[in-house]
Formats: structure tokens, sequence, C-alpha cells
């Protein structure tokens, strides 16, 4: 039997499939993360930010950039409810496992990038500690909360439908490939179409 308020499509729908009300307001809040976090995408885009200051000489590139992350953190809104959302023909409940844990390592992956950077700074292997301030503390901590809020929704979901580990482990080597793609794959085809000029 169908439920269309709950989790289940089929019988026995229990409270165990049920997410808490914790886990619901993790998911609404990371949807308005990356909603939120969209906007300032688009702000840059529609302000033309991009097209300014030393880096005018990139903005075809940046402006392809922009709206790739921009359709990267709205489907990141839209992992968020469906990890609270009743199970699916598509996404499969097996796809949402791959792409909540993904969201989760892509976020965990860059935020501790940045803590190893900002670690670096302050032993003076890189840059100056003087460049670390409240802005760079509050930008880290603005992504070590996304990668949690993930996580917390990833665990929910496996949990609850009993998901495989290796679904899981497919999402987390995911996220390297993402990160990789968008912060060295794109700006190298962009460059070798002439979108981006060559450095």
């Amino acid at each position: 039997m169908l439920v269309t308020s709950g989790i289940c499509l089929q019988q026995p729908c229990t409270s165990a499939a049920l997410p808490s009300p914790a886990v619901r307001a993790t998911a609404i809040a990371m949807t308005l993360w990356c909603l939120g976090f969209a906007g300032v995408n688009v702000a840059l885009a529609l302000t033309g930010h991009l097209s300014r200051g030393d880096l005018a000489g990139y903005a075809g590139g940046l402006e392809v950039e922009n709206w790739l992350a921009v359709a990267l953190k709205v489907l990141g809104a839209a992992v968020a409810l469906l990890a609270v959302s009743a199970p699916r023909q598509f996404p499969s409940v097996g796809a949402v496992t791959v792409m909540v844990w993904g969201a989760f390592a892509t976020l965990g992956v860059y935020a501790a990038g940045a803590v190893l950077e900002a670690v670096a700074m302050l032993l003076g292997l890189i840059g100056g500690a003087d460049r670390i301030d409240a802005l760079s503390v509050g930008y880290v901590l603005f992504f070590i909360a996304g990668a949690a809020g993930f996580g917390v929704l990833g665990v929910s979901w496996s949990r609850r439908h009993a998901q495989r580990r290796s679904r899981a482990a497919l999402g987390l080597v995911a996220a390297p490939l993402v990160l990789g793609t968008l912060l060295v794959g794109v700006p190298a085809l962009l460059t070798a179409v002439g979108v981006m000029p060559r450095t």
C-alpha cells in the first residue's frame, strides 16, 4: 500500500522507516544551506562581479564555472529533501544513498583541504598566519557544518533503508572526482576551447 505522507512504498510501513524530527530539521537546514549558497553565485553573476578586477580576462570561464556551481548546489538541496522523503523508482534508494554520501564527502574533502591550508599557514609553510581572519575561519566552519549535516542525513538514510556500505563508499569515492572535475577538469577544458586564456 502506498503511503504518500510517510516514507514507505511497500508494506509493512513501520515507524523505524520514518526520519526523526531532528533529521527532518537537518534536511531543511541543508536545503536552505545549499540554496543560500547558490544564491551567492547567482548574485555574483547578475552583478557582473566576475567580469571586474584582476580576473576580468577569465570572466567567460568563471561564468561557466559559477553556473556549474549553482547547478551542483541546487542538486545538493534536492538530495537533502530526497533523504527524508518517500522512496521512489527514480531516483532509486541506492541512487539517493550514493548522492547523499557524495554530498557529504565533497563538502568534507573541501573543508579538510581548507583546514590543512590554515594549519600550513599557521606553521609558516605557506603564506602567513596574518592572512587568517574571522571571515576565513567562518568560511571553513560553514563547510564543516554542511558536511556534518549531510553526514547526519547519510547515516539516517542508510540505516532506515538498510543500505549496503558499498553504495555509501561509492558516494565517498565520487567526491574527489566531483571536485577534480570542477576545479581542474572544467578549467582545462575551457582553456582548451579558448573560453579561458592560457596562463
